[in-house]
Parts: C-alpha cells; structure tokens; sequence
C-alpha cells in the first residue's frame, strides 16, 4: 500500500510541475524516475533495462536531429515558405493552405519540434507582411505539424513509442495512419476558412511586397542541401524498405546521420550541441517513470478495468481507448499518455480472441496525436510554437489555444473513429 501511494504521489507531483512549468520537463521526469528507484520501486537494473529496452527510439531521435539540423543549416525551408508565398501572390488563405501542407509533410519525415521552429517564424513574417493577425497563420501550422505527425512512425515520438510496444513497422503506420492525416488537414484547413476567411483581406501593395521578397538569399549552402537532400531521400527509403532488409530503423537513422556530418565535414562537438538532450532525458526519465507505475500494478488495474467496462465488447474498447488517450494527452501531453496507455493495451489486447487488434494500436495513435491539438500541453510542438510566437509578437492564451484545438480535435477523432469503424469493425 505504503509503494501505491509513493509511486501515484511522484506521479502525480512530475505532472504538476510539467504542466505548471515549474520545473523543465527532462528534469521533472528524470527527477520522478530517480526518486521512484529511491524509495524502491525498482532498482537499478531494472531502471537500466527499461531504457535499453528502448534505446531504439531515442537512437532514431538523435540521427533524425542531426539530418534535421544539418538541413536546416541550408536554409531551405526559409526558402520554401518564400516561393510558396510567392506561388500564391500574397493570397492569404491560399498561403495558409501551403504553409500547413508544407508543415504537415515535414511533420510527417522529420522531428515536429524542428519543423515548428523553422515555419512559425516565416509565417509570422509574412503575416507581418499582409498586415494581419498571425494567429491563425500559427495555430494552422501547429494543428497541422501534429496531424503531419500522425501520418508515419517516424512523425511523431508518440508513434515511435506506440511502434516499439506494438511491434507495428513503417509501413503499418503508413497505411493505416497517413489516411486519417490526410483528411483530417482537409477538415482542418475548411475550418480555417470559414473561421477565418472573412479576415483575410489584403491591399494590393501589400501582396506586391510579398511577389518582391527573394527567396535564394535564404539559400545558405547549396552544396549541403543537395548532400543532405540525398542523404535524408536514402534514409527514408531505408525506412520504408526495413521490413525486407531488416536493419532496424535506429541503425538507418544513425548510419544516414553519420555519413552526412563525416561528408559535410563538421566536428563532433558542433553538431552534438544541437541534438535536443532535453527531449532524450525527458524520454529516459518518462521510461522509468513507466516502469514505476508497472510496478505499483497501477496499469494492471486499469487494463483489468476497462475489461470489465467494455465487456468484451471490441468496438467500445477501441473508441474508449481513443477518447481516454485524447483526454489524458490534452493534460499530460501525448508523449507521456502513449507511454502509458501503450502498456494498458497489453493488458487488454489478449482477452480479444480472433479480433484485429492492431485497431487498438491506431486508436492510441489517433488519440495521442490528433488529441494533442487540444490543449497547450498536448505535446512539446504546441508549447514551442507558443513560445516562438510569443517572442515574435503573437501571445497565445490557453483558452484561445483550447477554443479553436479542441474544436479541430474532436472533427478529427471523429473521422478517425469512422475509419476504424470501417476499416477494422
């Protein structure tokens, strides 16, 4: 009883911190797990033993943050927002349609944090540029890099994580997700519309700066971007083809990373300074904390619980599983709710004789991800980007967040539950 109430009570108190910002997350979780193997939750073995278990992920995050950073440096995403506005002549919608688009495709291939850090800056520039209100240029692309996630395994480390404890591959996710990413944008970019629509209305000088900007000065390093171009096409390739070559998604990601800092010719320090160690301690900490709760039975209970509550009922289990990872996310963030509801499904997943379980799977993806846009703390995308705008000029509140998330969250669980409905019910 005395371990039950230790462990909730860490638990709890890391989730306070986090989303009160008290503490920074990395040391909040890493904090909660050591403090778990403190009072003897667990020991020291088995806290390293859950983090080898997954050293898949966080290996896979580090050669993705080097190509990422390494192609950032060539300044051609500045460029692509540029041409785009340009492409468009300085039409507001029609250069929030692309911004999301771009901004969902990266999500989808590279780290969301990243890519909402290179993009919200540029359309907030060029909302400046219009003269209108950047709020909805933010929020778009924030919806959209957290859609663009959903779309693959590697989009977002939800999906990392529900690909390791489900066993479920590059592909799986491709072809199960990536539908749902797809027409959740075009339910999101139609709300767009008609929320905002009727406020986008731009002189004509306005659009001519805009047709004047010129977007090859973003160009840093040409010969970088065609190295790294080609480099990040193979390692996608290699992604989509492990399941035929089998050399696991980390050893890509590390191999790619490798090569494209030993031809570009940068020095270990360098490029070790840009790796995101918060996010990988936040990870680290988050795998204990997991472990603790495991130990507590607290998972075992729950799983057993909703047996209980959905009766074997496959369907009902599946939408519960969707709606309690949509509900718990929008408080404790995505990452923390798939690490956790991953293991509830482990539980649960047996009792279903003769049923395509993976359903489960895609529902925790669902409700992880698309459920991030309902809150701030809904993912580590959402808090950067408040950040950024924030500091470029555009303060956004949480009820302003959770007004217009929420709204595009519950269209898009909708559609998702559709999908399942159709597809595996």
């Amino acid at each position: 009883m005395l371990s039950l109430v230790l462990g909730l009570s860490i638990f709890i108190a890391v989730f306070y911190c986090i989303i009160t910002e008290k503490v920074p997350g990395a040391w909040a979780t890493m904090i909660g797990g050591l403090a778990m193997s403190m009072v003897g939750l667990f020991n020291e073995e088995e806290a390293l033993h859950a983090i080898a278990s997954r050293l898949e992920i966080l290996f896979l995050l580090i050669g993705m943050m080097i190509i990422v950073h390494l192609i950032s440096e060539t300044g051609v995403f500045q460029w692509f927002a540029i041409t785009l506005a340009k492409f468009v002549r300085g039409e507001p919608f029609l250069l929030i349609v692309f911004l999301a688009i771009v901004t969902a495709i990266c999500s989808a291939f590279l780290d969301n944090v990243t890519t909402i850090l290179l993009m919200a800056p540029i359309s907030i520039l060029l909302a400046g540029e219009l003269k209108l209100n950047p709020f909805p240029f933010v929020i778009t692309e924030i919806m959209a890099a957290n859609i663009g996630g959903n779309a693959t395994l590697i989009g977002d480390p939800t999906q990392l994580i529900i690909g390791h404890e489900s066993g479920l591959g590059f592909n799986e996710f491709l072809f199960n997700t990536s539908p749902v990413a797809i027409i959740s944008m075009v339910v999101l970019l139609v709300n767009v519309y008609f929320i905002y629509g009727k406020d986008f209305h731009v002189s004509t000088e306005l659009k001519a700066r805009i047709m004047e900007m010129n977007p090859s000065r973003t160009l840093k390093d040409k010969k970088l971007l065609k190295e790294a171009g080609i480099i990040f096409s193979l390692v996608i390739l290699g992604f989509v083809l492990n399941n035929f070559i089998n050399k696991g998604l980390a050893i890509i990601s590390l191999s790619g990373a490798i090569l494209l800092v030993t031809i570009a010719k940068r020095k270990p320090a360098d490029v070790f300074k840009h790796v995101e160690w918060d996010t990988l301690f936040f990870f680290i900490g988050l795998f204990m904390m997991v472990l603790g709760i495991e130990k507590i039975h607290v998972i075992d209970v729950i799983g057993e619980e909703m047996i209980k509550l959905t009766k074997g009922n496959f369907q009902f289990a599946t939408y519960s599983i969707m709606t309690l990872s949509a509900l718990f996310t929008s408080i404790i963030g995505n990452v923390a709710n798939a690490a956790t509801v991953s293991k509830i499904i482990d539980v649960m997943a047996p009792t279903f004789n003769g049923v395509h379980t993976d359903a489960l799977w895609w529902a925790l993806s669902f409700g992880s991800c698309l459920g991030g846009n309902i809150s701030i703390l809904g993912s580590a995308t959402n808090v950067v980007a408040v950040g950024v705008a924030g500091k470029s000029g555009c303060k956004i509140d949480f009820v302003q967040f959770l007004k217009f998330g929420a709204l595009i969250a519950v269209q898009t669980l909708v559609i998702a539950g559709i999908y399942l409905k159709l597809r595996y019910m």
